[in-house]
């Protein structure tokens, strides 16, 4: 079958979260207040950074991208599955389905490059701390995100470019609330086998790789700091509690969904639910709580600008 003749389906039927109605009107009350009350807690986060001199250091620096990430990425599936909810018939096209499959997997693997420049920091800070300065350097930081954001786009790529060779010519029902490429794949009209394997070795081992690499690092640092004064190895301890935290939180549901073969299971929705809307929100609240500098500059900005 040709490739150019062969894409029939002009459209996919989400079947959503749940069938039932009660259910779907507790998960759309959870996930719009949690969505309008840590989302511009995000927001907050990235204002106050950018608004502090005190924290132009490049823990914050990469925080506050962080933040803006998970924002773009809570933007993905949040707001269009919440409308979802109201809809009879939850429709969305071919091309707004590659959309958002491209945007998830470039915010999704920005991110998961972007914690392993964090624990670079993280590294560099407690265990070569007299080199520092020299090695975070601000073009060194710029670099590492322009480095993560190709990187992301390369991979989204990859993944878009398997599925738009897949031809679609008959079921076009996805059984989930958004697109994702192990739902998409077995919707083709051909043996993907060979597809399924190559977004595996891509997606799946690449977010093993990076969970492992992120584990030995942290490990390494908790180490170091074995025979240094309490005070310091209290504070390296508790950033690496931090960003293990965040690492078993986005890491587990990403290798859940794309570390085996694409065959369905019956928590893969609810893992889907947390990795694309809760975690993303959850995120950047979780390292803004364990950081005293970043709160007591927000409860500065908060009383400067909001509380009369």
């Amino acid at each position: 079958m040709e490739t150019e003749n062969s894409t029939m389906v002009t459209e996919f039927i989400l079947l959503g979260l749940t069938q039932s109605h009660t259910a779907q009107l507790l998960v759309f009350v959870l996930v719009l207040i949690f969505y309008l009350i840590i989302l511009p807690g995000n927001f907050l986060i990235i204002l106050t950074i950018r608004s502090d001199p005190g924290l132009s250091a490049p823990l914050y620096f990469f925080l506050g991208n962080l933040a803006f990430l998970d924002s773009s990425y809570s933007f993905i599936v949040a707001p269009r599955m919440l409308v979802d909810f109201f809809s009879e018939k939850k429709v969305i096209s071919y091309r707004c389905c590659i959309t958002q499959l491209f945007f998830l997997h470039f915010l999704g693997v920005g991110e998961m490059f972007l914690l392993v420049v964090m624990a670079f920091d993280r590294y560099i800070a407690i265990c070569r701390p007299l080199h520092y300065s020299t090695v975070m350097k601000p073009r060194v930081c710029y670099a590492l995100l322009l480095a993560l954001w190709i990187g992301g786009f390369a991979h989204s790529i990859v993944q878009v470019a398997l599925i738009l060779n897949l031809p679609f010519c008959g079921p076009n029902q996805l059984d989930n609330f958004f697109c994702d490429v192990p739902q998409v794949i077995k919707l083709a009209c051909t043996d993907t086998f060979v597809v399924e394997l190559l977004m595996v070795s891509n997606s799946g081992l690449l977010t093993l790789l990076c969970f492992l690499g992120l584990l030995i690092s942290y490990m390494v640092i908790l180490c170091h700091v074995k025979g240094h004064s309490s005070e310091r190895k209290n504070k390296a301890i508790s950033t690496c509690t931090t960003h293990i935290i965040i690492v078993f939180l986005m890491f587990g549901p990403a290798i859940f969904i794309y570390t085996r073969p694409f065959q369905a299971f019956p928590a893969d929705k609810v893992v889907s639910l947390f990795h694309t809307v809760i975690f993303p929100l959850m995120n950047p609240v979780i390292y803004t709580l364990r950081n005293r500098e970043v709160k007591a500059s927000m409860k500065k900005l908060i009383n400067q600008h909001i509380v009369l």
